[in-house]
């Protein structure tokens, strides 16, 4: 039977405002990529995820991203390497403690938003994200898009690399995504999610944002817990994967 993980990021609050039903969507995905600070969420709330989570069996990832909590994360900074390196680390430990002290660990690591695009070409933030991981733990498995340049010299040094996809998230002819500043970025048919994603899981074709076919074979699917009606989304995703013999299991148990 074909297995693949169901991912969302969650966490994604800060104080008083709240985004997305965490608790929700924790019964739905298999990995939660936890905000740990930098982009969004606080001490509180992760704290409150990662009990969530292990109430649920569901893995905890660290989800890094830039210190930029006025954009969530979405605005590239042109940051030094160095300094990368050390607030990949910082995020990672922050959530390192919280899943700790709620009888977890950290079983991976996923950066965010402007992060996670930046170093699909950025040559020098990829190598300063791979270096966090060597210097914390090479062990940590790490969530990435194929073919970026983070995917490759993750691999080059020696980590554990899962391949993910998304969901709900239109894809460029070169198997990238589609900026959110465009029109048709983020998709919203539940139903038709749903079956992209089992095409996705079980070897098929998708169709890029020019018509064109992709084949794509993700370790993860990431189904993102800020869409409006994500929770549904998610639960279409996961039914009709199932009906379709897929089974789904945390990659990092």
């Amino acid at each position: 039977m074909t297995s693949v993980d169901l991912n969302s990021d969650l966490g994604e609050g800060f104080g008083h405002w709240t985004l997305g039903d965490d608790d929700a969507l924790l019964k739905v995905i298999t990995s939660a990529n936890v905000a740990c600070g930098f982009h969004a969420s606080d001490a509180s709330i992760m704290r409150r995820v990662c009990e969530r989570a292990v109430m649920e069996d569901v893995a905890i990832g660290a989800q890094v991203g830039y210190r930029d909590l006025p954009g969530f994360g979405r605005r590239f900074i042109d940051i030094e390497p160095e300094a990368l390196t050390q607030d990949v680390i910082y995020q990672i430990g922050a959530l390192e403690a919280f899943a700790r002290v709620a009888g977890s660990r950290v079983r991976y690591v996923k950066p965010h938003g402007a992060l996670y695009n930046a170093i699909v070409h950025h040559e020098e933030q990829a190598a300063a994200v791979v270096q966090a991981m060597l210097d914390y733990d090479r062990t940590l498995p790490v969530l990435g898009l194929p073919g970026s340049a983070w995917v490759r010299q993750a691999r080059e040094a020696g980590l554990t690399v899962v391949e993910e996809a998304f969901a709900d998230r239109a894809y460029t002819p070169e198997a990238t995504l589609v900026s959110r500043r465009l029109e048709g970025a983020v998709l919203h048919d539940g139903a038709a999610i749903a079956q992209r994603c089992v095409a996705m899981a079980t070897g098929g074709t998708i169709k890029d944002v020019e018509g064109g076919d992709l084949t794509i074979t993700p370790g993860s699917i990431c189904v993102h817990g800020d869409t409006p009606g994500a929770v549904t989304i998610a639960q279409q995703v996961r039914d009709a994967l199932s009906e379709a013999g897929v089974s789904l299991s945390a990659f990092a148990p």
